[in-house]
This record gives C-alpha cells, sequence and structure tokens, in this order.
C-alpha cells in the first residue's frame, strides 16, 4: 500500500492526481521512479522538465581566479531565506570558494574540513543549521572562454566554457541555460541506455493510445522515434530556441560564431530537496471523503 508520503513525492514529480500515484505506486511496488515511468506508459503523465522541486533555502555563488584560469561554483543552503539575503551568509558561501580555489580542494569532505570554523561560526551568528551541499570547479584553457551568470542574487548560478573566446556568446547561453535548464549540450551526450528506457516508455505509451492503434508498424516506429526525438530536443540546448536571438537554435548561434560550447555547470539553489507541505494530509482526507 503506497502511503501519502510517497504519493505527494510523485504527485509533484508528474503533476498526476492523487488516486493515479496511488495506483502507480501499487503497481510499481512503491518504486517512485518506476512508478512515474508507469504514469507516462499510461498516458497519465508527461516528463517533467523539472523533475525535483525546489525547497532547500540558500546561495549559490560563483567564483573566477583570473590568474589560474579556474572557476567555481558552490551550494550552501541554510534553514530560512532570511538567513539566505543575510551578508555573514553570502560572506560564508564567497570564504568557501576561495578556500576550494586557494587549497585545490576535490572533494566535498576536504571542503567541509577546510571550512568547519567558518561554518561553526556563522551557525553561532545567524542561528540557523548550515551546510555545504555541493561545489565544481571548472578549469579552462587560456584561449577558451568562461562565462558565468547568477540569478535573483544567488538563487541560479550558471557556468560556461567555449571553445573560444567570446564574451557575449558566453554570457547569453549561461542567461539561456539558467533560464531553459537544458540536460544536454547536444544529442551525441545523451547515452544509449537514456535513450532505450524513453523508447520502452514511448512503445508503452502507444500501446494505450486509440489512435495508434491501427497504424502500421513501420510507421509506428517512427512516431514513436519521433516522440522520443521530441522529448530530448526540449532538454538539449543545441536545439532549444536561443533566448537572446528567438527563431535561432542554440546550436545555430553557436555555428554562425565559428565556435563550440565545451561544458556548462547549472546550479539551482534545493533542486532535488523537498519541503514539508504542512496541508497536504488535510487535502489527502478531504480527496477520501
Amino acid at each position: 500500500m503506497a502511503n501519502i508520503e510517497l504519493i505527494k513525492v510523485l504527485r509533484d514529480r508528474t503533476g498526476a492526481g492523487m488516486m493515479d500515484c496511488k495506483n502507480a505506486l501499487d503497481a510499481c511496488d512503491n518504486d517512485v521512479d518506476k512508478a512515474c515511468d508507469w504514469l507516462r506508459e499510461k498516458g497519465i503523465a508527461k516528463q517533467a522538465k523539472k523533475a525535483d522541486r525546489i525547497a532547500a533555502e540558500g546561495l549559490a555563488l560563483i567564483t573566477v581566479c583570473e590568474k589560474c584560469h579556474k572557476v567555481v561554483v558552490s551550494e550552501v543552503n541554510c534553514e530560512t531565506d532570511f538567513v539566505a539575503h543575510a551578508d555573514p551568509f553570502k560572506e560564508l558561501v564567497l570564504k568557501v570558494n576561495d578556500l576550494i580555489l586557494k587549497n585545490g580542494l576535490k572533494t566535498l569532505e576536504e571542503a567541509n574540513e577546510a571550512a568547519s570554523s567558518d561554518f561553526t561560526d556563522a551557525t553561532v551568528k545567524l542561528g540557523e543549521k548550515l551546510s555545504l551541499r555541493r561545489f565544481e570547479v571548472v578549469e579552462a584553457e587560456e584561449e577558451q572562454g568562461v562565462g558565468t551568470y547568477i540569478h535573483m542574487g544567488g538563487k541560479i548560478a550558471v557556468i560556461t566554457v567555449l571553445e573560444k573566446e567570446d564574451p557575449e556568446l558566453a554570457k547569453g547561453l549561461a542567461i539561456h541555460i539558467c533560464a531553459n535548464s537544458p540536460r544536454y549540450i547536444s544529442t551525441s551526450d545523451i547515452d544509449e541506455a537514456t535513450l532505450e528506457k524513453e523508447r520502452a516508455i514511448q512503445t508503452e505509451s502507444a500501446k494505450n493510445d486509440e489512435k495508434l492503434k491501427n497504424k502500421p508498424e513501420a510507421a509506428l516506429k517512427n512516431i514513436i522515434e519521433g516522440k522520443v526525438r521530441k522529448v530530448f530536443s526540449e532538454v538539449t540546448l543545441e536545439d532549444q530556441e536561443f533566448l537572446m536571438e528567438p527563431g535561432k537554435t542554440c546550436g545555430q548561434a553557436i555555428k554562425e560564431k565559428n565556435n563550440k560550447l565545451l561544458k556548462f555547470v547549472r546550479f539551482q539553489v534545493g533542486e532535488g530537496l523537498e519541503k514539508r507541505v504542512d496541508n497536504f494530509a488535510e487535502e489527502v482526507m478531504a480527496q477520501a471523503k
């Protein structure tokens, strides 16, 4: 029997109704990931562009080292938005970035150890539990171009690395990535296992689609492949319409500049963390009557 918390998580991810989520979990032995696929196969839910709820407070900030050609982005979490906007908290995040760059830190364990006293002092000062959730260091060659963008003071942070220096393009792509949250640069970055999983989902979905029941096998196969391409085009940067130049894809914009996007990093504060909804139990009881 699916429990209320699992139903809530599944509903947040898929947008499906509560009873549909319960049935999906019952059919999949309470495995949320499998239940997401089950709902999509039944045509009840579509793949969410943003599968995880944004819940935790904090900041994601970037520090650039011009001398060493390294850029670091880190996410530090706190309990309230009030603390996230406090100067001591911002100073803590930037101090963590400096420690990571200056000491060449590679792991969260190393970073937490190096910043232990800073976190202790900040916790006493701010009165909340604080934690370094993640960080990533990007190292660019001298001839490569780096772009950065911070949204809403640190709610989203993006780094882009181009094959050749082009500050305008690098910044424009960073802004686009912030807004559109692609998962891949190009379709060649999508591994075969992920493609096969999506094909399986679309194949099952087609079986439940009355409009497709009488389609010839060859035509049905093409329809399924088209649906797979559509799903991934929405999360592949080169296929997305470029925010800075409507009517043109990012791939076209990059090609026109005779350049190539080598890497991007996008941190959004709290992505993947769940936040309790106090009235959810009341909603369940209301629907159960």
